[in-house]
């Protein structure tokens, strides 16, 4: 990734704000995305949470326990980065390093793959996150991306 990439992703960090976030939303976020994966066929699992509780859980067909373990992975690094996941994977990446063997974390515990994208309130931070796992990873962070914008527009 380039500098260029690495610019463009925290763009979308900071332009994709939520001005709250409540049960609700997770469900509406969540149909957004599984809407996005039917529509293109796409056998992918999503996952939002806010802190340590699980809002929302759909696994569409063609998918795996381990994708539920993806998303708790990548999960674990926007809630310690408050990045999403790709982001911090990039940084590792655009620096020569690998993300397992620099951030000195358990990578059964943590993945800087894309598809986790943090959830950030307006004036509060991140309070949680939105993932995708199934695709490769740039598409798994695309698709969240896609989602929360569309999620804004409603």
């Amino acid at each position: 990734m380039t500098a260029t990439d690495i610019a463009r992703l925290e763009e979308d960090e900071q332009r994709l704000l939520l001005d709250h976030f409540d049960n609700d939303d997770a469900w509406r976020l969540g149909t957004i995305l599984v809407d996005l994966a039917r529509e293109r066929g796409a056998a992918v699992t999503v996952g939002i949470r806010r802190g340590a509780q699980q809002l929302f859980h759909c696994a569409l067909p063609g998918t795996s326990a381990d994708n539920d373990a993806w998303i708790a992975r990548k999960c674990r690094v926007v809630e310690r980065y408050g990045e999403s996941s790709f982001l911090v994977g990039a940084r590792f990446r655009a620096k020569g390093r690998t993300f397992e063997e620099s951030s000195r974390l358990d990578p059964d515990r943590y993945a800087a793959h894309g598809g986790a994208f943090p959830l950030r309130v307006r004036g509060t931070g991140v309070i949680g996150a939105v993932a995708v796992s199934g695709l490769p990873q740039a598409e798994d962070h695309a698709l969240v991306v896609e989602g929360v914008r569309r999620f804004l527009e409603e």
